[in-house]
């Protein structure tokens, strides 16, 4: 067996040419099989089979090791099978449907409403960035926008009279979300500024040359906001992440965040919290700290 696998290794080498860095990485997962295997008297890798390689998986589990680096070692044994059956060393592979426990999700990283409302009312300049950044602050955090679909709005997927906005979001699908007063206001004193610069296109956001923002300079805008008004890292999705902590933590309903989100399944919402919902209740305008979008509350 130790030949065998010698033998794979000089092919991932010199055929395959990974780095030595994934070449060391693939050794040591199949050497701890190879000792697996030689601890429960398994005399080839053709005797190898699925029961036996799910309870070495399983032993690591309890071991500590994640499911990251549990299918790392499954991809490994796959690679190797695979040059087993080329060669005509073996007919099976006993990774085939075998897949690593699941690990934990973590929570993503929030801000609490006092630090969300600390970051949205501060004193904003009447300037052409600030107001500007002010309006991209105000419907990540209103809306719950994924960065992609805040770069790709465009001025008729905003309806700030009704209050809603269309995205793009993953899989082209489309939905449409509330805006909250506070955001639209700050669209409304960004809209003429950007009006100004002669846009290249119909993006809501641009630059002071009138180009489409792209991602990489919302991050940097967002992430200079973090530092000057609450001292921290922030980037786009944790506002999307306290969008959806906070409507959460106030509506206790998680299919109407689900459709919020853009999620296709609940299990993703689900990672905002860790509390058991179990009704549905009204939503947006009755939850959101910075909504009130009732008619009554417009005055």
């Amino acid at each position: 067996m130790e030949r065998q696998l010698d033998a794979y290794c000089e092919h991932l080498r010199s055929e395959r040419q990974v780095s030595p860095h994934t070449l060391s990485a693939y050794r040591r997962d199949l050497e701890k099989v190879l000792a697996w295997c030689q601890k429960q008297n398994i005399g080839s890798w053709a005797a190898l089979d699925i029961q036996r390689l799910r309870s070495l998986v399983a032993r690591l589990h309890q071991q500590g090791q994640s499911s990251r680096s549990l299918a790392r070692l499954l991809s490994a044994v796959r690679g190797l099978y695979h040059y087993l059956n080329r060669e005509g060393l073996c007919d099976h592979d006993p990774a085939t449907g075998l897949a690593p426990p699941k690990g934990e999700r973590r929570l993503p990283k929030t801000l609490d409403t006092d630090r969300a409302l600390q970051l949205l009312e501060g004193a904003v300049e009447d300037d052409f960035l600030a107001r500007r950044d002010q309006a991209i602050l105000e419907l990540f955090y209103s809306s719950g926008l994924r960065l992609s679909e805040l770069t790709g709005l465009n001025l008729d997927q905003l309806d700030l009279a009704d209050g809603m906005v269309q995205v793009l979001g993953k899989g082209s699908k489309t939905r449409l979300l509330p805006v909250g007063r506070k955001a639209r206001e700050a669209l409304e004193l960004w809209l003429p500024l950007r009006a100004l610069t002669n846009p290249a296109d119909d993006a809501v956001f641009v630059s002071q040359q009138g180009r489409r923002l792209g991602p990489r300079a919302i991050q940097v805008r967002v992430k200079a906001a973090g530092e000057r008004e609450l001292g921290q890292n922030l980037h786009p999705h944790m506002l999307r992440h306290s969008f959806a902590s906070h409507l959460l933590e106030s509506s206790q309903d998680l299919r109407a965040v689900q459709e919020l989100l853009g999620h296709s399944d609940i299990k993703t919402t689900q990672i905002y919290t860790h509390l058991d919902f179990q009704h549905l209740a009204t939503v947006y305008d009755s939850a959101h700290p910075r909504a009130k979008r009732i008619k009554g509350d417009e005055s």
